[in-house]
């Protein structure tokens, strides 16, 4: 009966207010006029002529009523639009007819219809009806009458539902909002909006109840959090964020595609514009659904944390196993060099020993014993000291010109073993590679604090300005926390960071073992196994702790401007393993720290030119793929010849290419049936076809994304390098124990299901934010992760299995001398 009885009321109250205004002797034509909801209201106005119209209605108890005004006029005369004006009760609304949108570069878009929604009156108090009332007036300054037609409806659908999918249209000039409440037992909600069509672009927006309602191209911007939108969007609101526990849902059609990734239109011209505004029409489907409860994000904590510490009990275990094994064969008298305990029954002399056709270059025993040709076994300090002496610090290694002309003697031999190559004094390169550990602490330090400092501005940016069009998220699954938006992004990144610091306690645990067993054994013992140098190991692992805290610091905000923070300690990790797997083999001639990080300087240098200028700039691909291939050249060439090819020294102007000249005749003329060093050249000879193919690759495709590129390069080679590696030690008839075979299968499995995952594009900034958003998608663990934190945390646990294989790689030659160990 109450809902028959207040539009009677309302237009009773419409015709009094007509009435008085005839009373007074007022022009019928300037006062109010009673309106109808539902009705078609058709007149024309000019300069001398205006209309008002009255809207009365009555809101039941706790209902919040919308109301939507349709106007149209056939004038495309932009000099005299006609100009609508809406009062209410607490505020004021208006617009013209034709409506004028801007885009890029001045261009201009004009239509004749629009409607708007009115922002809806408070809820009525629960004791009763709220009576309201709006005017609309319609008014030109045109001196010739303009037609016009005016529609005022009341909204049905005006409250979202939360799991209810609700489908609408929307145009430039027709934008739409809605009003949803948060039920009592959500906190959060993801907003989701979909289409079929890609274009018109399209902007979402979520903002506080407050009059007016932003909802316009040209000021959706000024309030509340925003995305531009394609095909899909997906925007997390919290509760809290909300006193009022409610919030408007914003959506605006944009009159170009230009910020979505589309084309423009070439030309405008009065047909073709009314052409391309009919075309700008876009239907769409917006679901409201509950986020994660808080409980979720304890349990992805536990899971997080609870499965990279069972890699430190796993390790404990076999630390733990080994002991037991230690003590059985101490018990028994049974210990070898190669047993770590530090128990040696005997040591003899090492004896240098060289296959047959082997004689060029060939030395006596006294002079390829490892470290013994400085001094006497009876004036050397103790094995295990490592006492510091300005002498070793400030000296070079090799201080005598003999042992200089002694090394460049012995590295000419065709066949090298380690003896030949770790002659150095093991204190002093112990203490070179101890370099690499303090080196890149350094460098994390002063790397990662303006990153921190910078991804919080970026952060507070987004907050601040509500635009989410900064950061590239998988929005679909970005669960916030704090100030944070994608807190499950960074969480992910926390395997790093407990593997790299078990790595650091297995290495310790190893140099403690082999600084007590240099302590218990006499000085013969030293030549056996590989050198132990844990320097580069140390290294490693600093490393890896600080990928996982500079990824998070990306995923803080990933976009394309950050994008080298994720992987500048990616090239360091992949440049040491490489650096790793050479001075295992090659202890005395390693490239030292600082033209190690020097070079990985140059490299990240690299990486941001290719930022600025590697979208477009042909004459950056060309300069980089000159490097390139000039590096690979002039590496390959030190490697190949062990060093001992020089850029320095007498020959170092013209001299070199004379020098060059007569090396190229000697080893390619007149041995071109079969290199002296034949396993280098056929490691460097597809190592230089691989990095050209690259280079070239580089050169005709130009991706964007050239960060990623240069350290798929790096990747590349160590996987070329360590198969090379692994082949020749098998060749060679050495054997992989069972630890380093397990985590060599460890490592070939891990990797293969993280490379799965990380090809899973959820988003990409080398597109636009819209384009990009078409391709997140929902969680896939626990419902917090997806896909590439699934990446981050089996990421983490293959990079530390790589590093075991290096660090066990060659535990079986613990019981060889290294006068028996092959150089490759």
């Amino acid at each position: 009966m109450a809902g028959g009885i207040a539009p009677v009321a309302g237009a009773l109250l419409c015709a009094l207010l007509w009435a008085v205004g005839v009373a007074t002797g007022d022009d019928p034509g300037g006062s109010p006029a009673p309106g109808t909801f539902g009705r078609v209201y058709r007149g024309a106005v000019n300069i001398s002529a205006e209309r008002v119209y009255a809207f009365a209605y009555s809101s039941e108890p706790g209902q919040v009523d919308a109301v939507r005004v349709y106007v149209n006029s056939s004038s495309e005369n932009l000099r005299y639009p006609v100009l609508f004006v809406v009062r209410q009760q607490k505020g004021v609304l208006s617009w013209q007819v034709p409506l004028i949108f801007r885009g890029l570069y001045q261009r201009t878009y004009s239509y004749q219809e629009v409607s708007r929604t009115l922002c809806p009156s408070e809820p009525a108090p629960e004791t009763g009806r709220s009576d309201q009332i709006i005017f609309v007036d319609v008014a030109s300054m045109a001196p010739f009458n303009i037609a016009y037609e005016l529609l005022v409806t009341r909204l049905q659908n005006f409250q979202l539902e939360t799991n209810q999918p609700f489908n609408f249209t929307a145009s430039p000039s027709q934008p739409q909002y809605f009003l949803y409440k948060f039920p009592q037992d959500v906190d959060s909600v993801i907003i989701k909006v979909v289409s079929d069509a890609v274009y018109p672009c399209s902007v979402v927006s979520v903002q506080d109840i407050v009059c007016p309602v932003y909802d316009l191209d040209h000021n959706v911007e000024f309030n509340g959090v925003y995305q531009s939108m394609t095909k899909q969007a997906a925007i997390t609101v919290q509760k809290k964020d909300f006193p009022g526990e409610q919030f408007f849902v914003v959506f605006v059609i944009k009159p170009e595609d230009y910020a979505c990734g589309g084309s423009m239109p070439s030309s405008l011209p009065g047909k073709f514009n009314r052409t391309w505004n009919l075309q700008r029409t876009k239907s769409l489907q917006v679901t409201i659904v509950p986020s994660i409860k808080k409980s979720v994000y304890v349990q992805a904590m536990f899971f997080s944390f609870l499965s990279f510490l069972s890699f430190y009990l796993g390790s404990v275990v076999v630390a733990f196993v080994h002991y037991i094994r230690v003590r059985r064969k101490a018990s028994a008298g049974r210990l070898s060099p190669g047993d770590g305990s530090g128990m040696m029954t005997s040591s003899h002399p090492i004896t240098a020993s060289t296959p047959e056709g082997s004689s060029y270059g060939a030395i006596d025993e006294s002079s390829s014993s490892g470290g013994h040709q400085l001094s006497s076994p009876g004036c050397r300090p103790p094995a295990g000291s490592d006492t510091d002496s300005s002498v070793e610090e400030e000296s070079d290694f090799d201080t005598m010109p003999e042992i200089e002309s002694d090394k460049n003697v012995i590295r000419t031999k065709v066949f090298l073993y380690l003896s030949d190559l770790s002659r150095k004094d093991r204190r002093i390169v112990s203490k070179k590679y101890k370099i690499y550990f303090w080196n890149i602490i350094t460098i994390a330090v002063f790397y990662a604090l303006p990153v921190i400092q910078l991804v919080i501005t970026y952060q507070t940016v987004v907050n601040v300005t509500g635009n989410q069009d900064i950061c590239y998220y998988n929005f679909l699954c970005a669960h916030p926390l704090g100030v944070l938006s994608a807190f499950n992004n960074i969480l992910s990144n926390v395997g790093h960071m407990l593997l790299g610091f078990l790595f650091l306690l297995i290495v310790l645990r190893r140099d403690i073992l082999h600084r007590r067993a240099m302590e218990m054994k006499d000085i013969y013992t030293l030549d056996y196994g590989i050198p132990k140098h844990f320097g580069l190991f140390y290294a490693m692992g600093i490393a890896l702790m600080m990928e996982g805290v500079l990824s998070a610091c990306y995923h803080v905000c990933p976009n394309y401007s950050n994008f080298q923070f994720d992987t500048s300690f990616m090239y360091m990790i992949a440049g040491l393993c490489m650096l790793k797997l050479y001075q295992t083999r090659h202890p005395d001639i390693n490239a030292s720290a600082y033209s190690a990080y020097a070079s990985f300087a140059v490299v990240i240098s690299l990486a941001v030119l290719g930022v600025v200028f590697g979208k477009n700039d042909m004459w950056f691909w060309v300069i980089s793929a000159m490097i390139h291939v000039l590096a690979s050249l002039a590496l390959s060439t030190q490697i190949y010849y062990m060093g001992r090819f020089k850029m320095d020294g007498p020959d170092s102007d013209m001299g070199i290419f004379r020098r060059a000249a007569m090396v190229l005749y000697t080893d390619c003329i007149q041995q071109c049936s079969r290199p002296m060093y034949m396993d280098r050249m056929v490691l460097l000879i597809v190592g230089n076809l691989v990095n050209w193919s690259l280079a070239i690759f580089g050169l005709v495709y130009r991706p964007r994304d050239f960060a990623s590129y240069i350290l798929g390069i790096f990747i590349c080679n160590l996987l070329l390098y360590l198969a090379f590696y692994i082949i020749m030690k098998l060749r060679s008839s050495e054997k992989l124990l069972p630890i380093p075979l397990f985590c060599i299968v460890a490592t070939a499995v891990v990797w293969a299901a993280a490379l799965y995952f990380f090809f899973q594009t959820l988003s990409s900034w080398e597109e636009t934010p819209a384009e990009s958003r078409e391709k997140n998608r929902p969680c896939i663990l626990l419902g917090f992760f997806d896909d590439h934190d699934v990446w981050h945390f089996l990421s983490a646990a293959a990079l530390f299995f790589s590093f075991l294989v290096l660090l066990t790689l060659d535990d079986d030659l613990d019981v060889v001398r290294r006068d028996k160990i092959p150089v490759f």
